[in-house]
């Protein structure tokens, strides 16, 4: 960077003005440009803070050149749609916390910056002050011994009475102590946790809340308990009708530590304390951090600081910090029942960039035909089974969708239920039912009976508020029940228009054939999709019972004669290729090593590894790409609970692979 960083605003409230006041007073900033919803309210600003350039709208600002940087200022439900809008426009972000609404927010808007190559923090300015650089330096050099607990508070009393037209009480505005102000807490809680067992910051691994909602379903006031790595406990407390202790204790072994000031440290330049307590010292120890500058100028400067990095450095808040910090807060709201209006099952959630979804131009989704389905199926399927909220889902589907994907994958018993009517109400929301296919799954075992697959089918059907799937797949066989009943029973429901395509998951080749055999005799349609485990990793023991797998010789020469397409099911041997996932030493994770943990396989890992080095791109690239190119058509499932675990994924498409090279991959030369 050479010369003053140009920053923008986008806002005109009062944390905008704080922050305006700020970069007056940065080493390496200047206030170029200020965007409102009006004219008069710009003008207002820029006067008081003599700024050049004036928006009457923010998509101005965002297209005004001379703003390099973006401080965005606006009320919580307007972070995702303008950090988003600014990430594109290629301006470096600073947005206001709480980042988002939640974690599925949050993950579009570093996925934005991600993609756009822009540099992006979320504005705590309590974590680039000299007073959290000196207390992480504590509590790393155990000044207090190890640390057990610690109690972090922010919570004020709103001075006027409440009324849904103020942001802090306003459901439609995501009000509430919680995202206000609960931020902090949470934040400093994971960051002391973290630096205390080595790490930059830590997560709950146990998270119990409790709190007082008001009339319009906000927080007025709230409490939680956090567990995490190391014993270490939290105590956190917020509220906006609450006048609490708004300090900051961690107790340790040899010690405590109180910072009475940990939120918003010397404004405007100054001293502050943090007192030590050494256990067998009769007197605490003041530790006094003294600064010139201007808080919120600290901030601008880190962020200027930091540009060619796109992320600032721990204390300051890293992507992956800001993105287990929303989480965290999620888990509070969810514990104490907060669910924002906008969040709801039946809210008419938009696109997070408030765009009208479409297929991003570039967008190299890959496509085969399945027989009986319409349309072009997408190579890399969706797997509807994990999405847990609304906002999620959304989010998740949103952007498969942009990316050329039309598939989704789920099934009767995913979350009971709940899967389903995600997806249908995506698919609502969204009006894409036309350009989408639908895979439902349902007979899973010990309901696998033509009498249950009905009853089922129909249900599901109602819960994605659909007429028909695109394929149905039956989610097991039944041995006891002849192959012929269920054929009979699927091609009544595709009379009835239920279903198109079907075929069966974790059915062995010999009873496909089977089926598909009687089919023919009665004039009948067969299966036209197998829907089995198929991965480069060897599946050493189910992952569930009754799973098959069709990765054996046999099986894949009997889907290569007959070209029945496989829906393949932990197509990534569920991480076993992601780099550091698998070591033969480490069981902690019980099912990947009972699953996949085996000599072949690991020999697989390591030719994975050395392949994908050789051609660039990631060993689960690779591991998927041997999925893709088989010799008969795959379609296989992805699961990702993240948008970067979508995004790493997709590369696969592009990765070619020779004969040799998937022989050689599967220890077959």
């Amino acid at each position: 960077m050479t010369g003053k960083l140009g920053w923008g605003i986008l806002g005109t409230g009062a944390i905008a003005k704080a922050f305006a006041q700020g970069v007056t007073h940065s080493k390496t900033g200047t206030l170029v440009a200020v965007g409102s919803r009006s004219e008069e309210s710009a003008n207002k600003f820029a006067d008081q803070f003599n700024v050049p350039n004036r928006h009457a709208s923010y998509q101005s600002l965002l297209d005004d050149p001379k703003v390099e940087a973006v401080y965005i200022a606006l009320p919580h439900p307007m972070h995702a749609e303008w950090a988003i809008k600014g990430a594109e426009a290629k301006k470096h972000l600073l947005v206001e916390k709480p980042i988002g609404l939640n974690h599925a927010e949050a993950m579009a808007i570093v996925e934005a910056a991600r993609e756009n190559d822009v540099f992006l923090m979320e504005a705590f300015m309590y974590r680039c002050h000299p007073q959290t650089h000196k207390l992480v330096e504590l509590i790393r050099d155990k000044a207090i011994g190890d640390v057990r607990v610690i109690q972090a508070t922010f919570s004020f009393h709103w001075p006027i009475p409440f009324n849904d037209t103020s942001r802090l009480t306003n459901n439609a505005l995501g009000g509430g102590g919680i995202l206000d102000v609960g931020c902090y807490p949470v934040s400093m809680s994971r960051l002391i946790a973290g630096v205390a067992t080595g790490k930059d910051f830590a997560e709950p691994i146990e998270f119990k809340a409790v709190g007082e909602l008001g009339p319009s379903g906000v927080d007025h006031y709230a409490i939680a308990s956090a567990k995490f790595p190391g014993g270490i406990v939290g105590q956190l407390a917020t509220g906006v009708q609450a006048n609490q202790d708004n300090s900051l204790r961690i107790y340790g072994s040899e010690g405590w530590i109180h910072v009475p000031q940990p939120w918003v440290p010397a404004r405007d330049g100054g001293t502050v304390t943090i007192t030590l307590h050494k256990r067998g010292e009769k007197a605490p120890t003041h530790i006094n951090v003294e600064t010139s500058q201007q808080i919120y100028g600290i901030e601008a400067d880190t962020v200027a600081a930091n540009l060619d990095k796109r992320q600032a450095p721990s204390p300051a808040m890293s992507w992956n910090d800001t993105l287990g910090n929303m989480k965290a807060l999620d888990m509070w709201r969810a514990q104490i029942g907060l669910q924002y209006e906008a969040e709801k099952m039946d809210a008419v959630i938009p696109t997070v960039s408030r765009k009208p979804l479409a297929h991003k131009s570039g967008a190299k989704m890959k496509y085969g035909k399945i027989a009986g389905v319409e349309k072009q199926v997408a190579r890399l399927v969706m797997g509807v089974d994990n999405q847990t909220t609304l906002a999620h889902a959304s989010v998740m589907f949103d952007d498969y969708f942009e990316r050329g994907g039309n598939t989704f994958d789920t099934a009767y018993i995913y979350g009971g239920g709940l899967q389903e009517k995600l997806l249908g109400r995506w698919i609502k929301n969204r009006n894409v039912r036309g350009e989408v296919n639908v895979i439902c799954k349902g007979a899973h075992s010990p309901a696998c009976n033509p009498k249950d697959l009905t009853a089922q089918l129909i249900q599901s059907l109602e819960r994605m508020q659909l007429d028909h799937a695109d394929i149905y797949m039956m989610h097991r066989d039944n041995l006891e029940i002849p192959v012929g009943e269920f054929i009979d029973v699927l091609n009544e429901h595709k009379k009835a228009g239920r279903i198109n395509a079907f075929g069966g998951s974790n059915w062995t080749v010999d009873r496909v054939a089977e089926a598909n055999q009687y089919a023919k005799s009665k004039g009948l349609t067969g299966f036209s999709v197998v829907s089995n485990n198929f991965s480069l990793a060897r599946m050493v023991d189910p992952v569930w019972g009754g799973c098959i797998a069709a990765s054996d010789a046999e099986s894949r020469a009997w889907l290569k004669e007959h070209q029945i397409a496989l829906l393949a099911w932990s197509s990534q041997a569920r991480g076993f290729f992601l780099p550091g996932k698998a070591k033969p030493e480490d069981r902690s994770d019980a099912e990947l090593s009972r699953c996949w943990y085996s000599e072949d396989n690991f020999q697989r890992l390591a030719r994975v590894n050395e392949l994908a080095e050789k051609k660039n791109v990631l060993p689960i690239n690779i591991a998927l790409a041997y999925v893709l190119s088989q010799p008969f058509p795959t379609f296989p499932l992805i699961g990702p609970r993240t948008l970067y675990e979508l995004h790493t994924s997709l590369p696969a498409l592009d990765v070619e692979l020779t004969d040799g090279e998937m022989k050689w991959l599967n220890l077959e030369e």
